[in-house]
């Protein structure tokens, strides 16, 4: 046997390199769909390097995968011939006819290839014969800039899918975002029941002009049917798809939309007012609360809103908040405007009309989002008007300083006095200062019977059982020991074996942890071997005994 191999392997080494003498080219399917693979493979007759032919002249028209490249070397009655196979796999752009150019190597050169790419209607009704397709639609299928659109695309198989992975859609000048977690469901299609994953991207582009979506890629291994009709344990085959592009127009703006450009499918404006009033006072302080909520938009697309307050008020405003939310997979975005109101005379107030201009999406036309006017009567105080405001507005601007804003403040000048006001805060300030000396007190005297009932009940460490847990492969129990041993003989507290690994320092034992700390928290499957542990800890224990004695003796010649 052992001659035998041996003599292959001379013969092998002693193989002359054959000139090329034959190239061919050739493709798995022809006519194809359009966003189905088609492969490309070419063969020579003779082992040449791998980077010897140049695929990028394909990828006007297709989408170019990485190449797999083998070679082989075969023996037969003593003749010996070698080969090179390149498989490439196209994913077509477009429909069409096209050419696969011919490749030149070594002199020898390849026929041209005429391939056929169907559209997609017929594409459609030709999925009958397929395991897994894929399709995608985009809603709607005109935008405006900065105009939110879906882009969904639809993965049909009915097939044992393995795994697989999507890629995601592009498009020049645009963002596009998933939204919300992948669907599963089942379709019928030409009588035939398919499974089916459905995922959605928010499309918005920034330019206008005429595009094309490139459509996502999917990847994937499915279960070979006629693999698993004779044999148990069933191959596997690579499948790979793509959805159809899809071509979009941008509009530009129109040029007569007032105001800030928002384009959505409904947008809407609420008012609350806290606490909830018919009437002012003058010198008290009250929360507006105006709500902008829009569908089909994105938190960071919402706009300012203008309030319009009149001449009388105090005004306070916050830092508006936005967010956002999928619902029934849409997006839906609110922005919500807070401000503290505070009347600084008694009398009648116009709150104006707020009015917000938006693009309904729904119609193509320019609509309002609106709050109606609003009266509202300012009721004298008790006391000076203006002494009552500046202490609600001394209140406000102290929180404001802190970024919040009350939703209301009592008014303590009403029926108390200043020297009132003042003693109740100071009293309520040395309350709160003996509270936190009680506390104070309390843990001093608590602390010290909690680090003796430790003391007590700890469990004293033990090198038998670090040494079982090492001979056994137990990390957990290893682990365990050895932070007890740092705690009780290096007077560390160390919760991990990271910490404890930092503060060693023999490299021997500091490997060995970092060894144990991986089979603990790693991915790895192989089961822990401790016994280079334990022989790094002897090793380590040793010498530090032996420098803590050498250092408590006293010298054996004192001078």
């Amino acid at each position: 046997m052992v001659k035998t191999l041996l003599l292959t392997v001379a013969l092998l080494l002693s193989l002359p390199l054959h000139a090329l003498t034959k190239l061919s080219a050739s493709v798995d399917k022809n006519p194809a769909l359009r966003g189905e693979a088609v492969t490309l493979e070419i063969t020579a007759d003779a082992k040449v390097a791998t980077d010897a032919l140049n695929f990028r002249v394909l990828e006007q028209h297709f989408t170019v995968m990485l190449p797999s490249i083998s070679t082989s070397t075969q023996i037969i009655n003593g003749q010996a011939s070698q080969s090179t196979r390149w498989r490439v796999v196209l994913l077509p752009k477009a429909s069409g006819d096209f050419t696969i150019p011919a490749f030149t190597l070594q002199g020898l050169t390849t026929e041209p290839i005429n391939v056929q790419i169907l559209d997609g209607s017929v594409a459609k009704n030709a999925n009958n014969n397929q395991q897994l397709f894929l399709e995608a639609e985009l809603e709607p299928q005109q935008l405006y800039v900065q105009q939110l659109g879906y882009y969904q695309v639809t993965i049909y198989f009915n097939g044992d899918l393995q795994r697989g992975s999507l890629s995601e859609p592009q498009l020049d000048d645009a963002s596009i975002s998933q939204v919300g977690q992948d669907v599963e469901g089942s379709k019928l299609v030409n009588g035939i029941r398919y499974r089916t994953i459905t995922r959605r991207y928010a499309v918005t582009p920034q330019r206008s002009g005429n595009y094309t979506i490139l459509p996502p890629t999917f990847s994937g291994e499915m279960l070979d049917r006629d693999s698993a009709r004779y044999n148990y344990f069933a191959a596997t085959k690579t499948v790979l798809q793509q959805a159809q592009p899809i071509d979009v127009k941008v509009n530009a703006i129109p040029d007569s939309f007032p105001g800030d450009w928002l384009v959505a499918g409904l947008v809407t404006l609420t008012e609350e007012w806290n606490p909830n009033i018919d009437e002012l006072k003058q010198g008290e302080p009250v929360t507006r609360i105006i709500t902008l909520s829009a569908v089909d938009v994105a938190e960071n697309q919402l706009p300012e809103l203008k309030q319009g307050f009149p001449d009388g008020l105090r005004l306070y405003q916050e830092q508006p908040q936005a967010k956002s939310a999928e619902r029934s997979g849409r997006l839906v975005a609110q922005k919500i405007f807070t401000t503290a109101v505070i009347a600084n005379k008694a009398g009648v107030l116009e709150l104006p009309e707020v009015a917000l201009p938006w693009w309904n999406s729904q119609t193509n036309k320019l609509d309002y989002a609106k709050l109606p006017a609003r009266t509202l009567t300012v009721a004298a105080s008790a006391v000076s008007s203006s002494n009552n405001a500046d202490v609600a507005d001394s209140q406000l601007t102290q929180t404001d300083s802190q970024s919040v804003i009350p939703v209301s403040q009592p008014n303590y000048g009403v029926e108390a006095s200043s020297w009132q006001w003042n003693y109740l805060t100071t009293l309520m300030l040395a309350l709160w200062l003996l509270s936190l000396f009680i506390i104070y007190v309390w843990l001093q005297l608590k602390t010290p019977a909690k680090q003796q009932l430790n003391l007590h009940s700890r469990v004293a460490f033990n090198s038998n059982v670090l040494k079982r847990a090492c001979e056994q492969g137990d990390p957990q129990l290893a682990r365990d020991e050895l932070l007890r041993f740092a705690h009780q003989q290096l007077d560390t507290r160390c919760l991990s074996i990271s910490e404890l690994s930092n503060i060693i320092t023999a490299a021997e034992l500091k490997q060995q942890l970092t060894s144990l700390n991986s089979a603990l928290y790693g991915n790895s499957n192989e089961k822990w071997q401790g016994a280079q542990l334990w022989q790094a800890w002897q090793q380590y224990h040793t010498t530090k005994t032996a420098t803590a004695l050498k250092s408590s003796l006293p010298p054996l010649y004192p001078t």
